[in-house]
């Protein structure tokens, strides 16, 4: 089973599976906006889902921490862009940035 730990000296959430580093995404803290400039899963890992499991641990410890979200990443972009369910974290008026514009 995949786990996800904020390593915050690092400021990225890393992925550990079967005890191994598998993935990270880098933040930025800057008040209340997290921004995610990018993300990568190793090759070995790819094509098992660790992504999506890394986004959306980050995407909803966001939306618990009361955090708007800045997808500079073209992964995050691209995720929220398929998990409508996301959208609201990223600001109204950045949204059309990232192509998550409503419809």
């Amino acid at each position: 089973m995949p786990e996800v730990r904020n390593n915050t000296d690092q400021q990225r959430y890393e992925l550990v599976h079967d005890g191994e580093l598998a993935g990270f995404l880098e933040y930025q803290l800057i008040s209340n906006v997290v921004v995610l400039p990018h993300a990568e899963i190793d090759d070995r890992f790819e094509g098992q889902g660790l992504g999506s499991t890394l986004a959306r641990h980050v995407l909803d410890d966001a939306r618990t921490q009361g955090q708007r979200v800045v997808p500079a990443c073209p992964f995050m972009a691209a995720f929220i862009q398929r998990h409508r369910e996301y959208v609201e974290l990223v600001h109204p008026r950045q949204r059309a940035e990232y192509g998550l514009s409503d419809g």
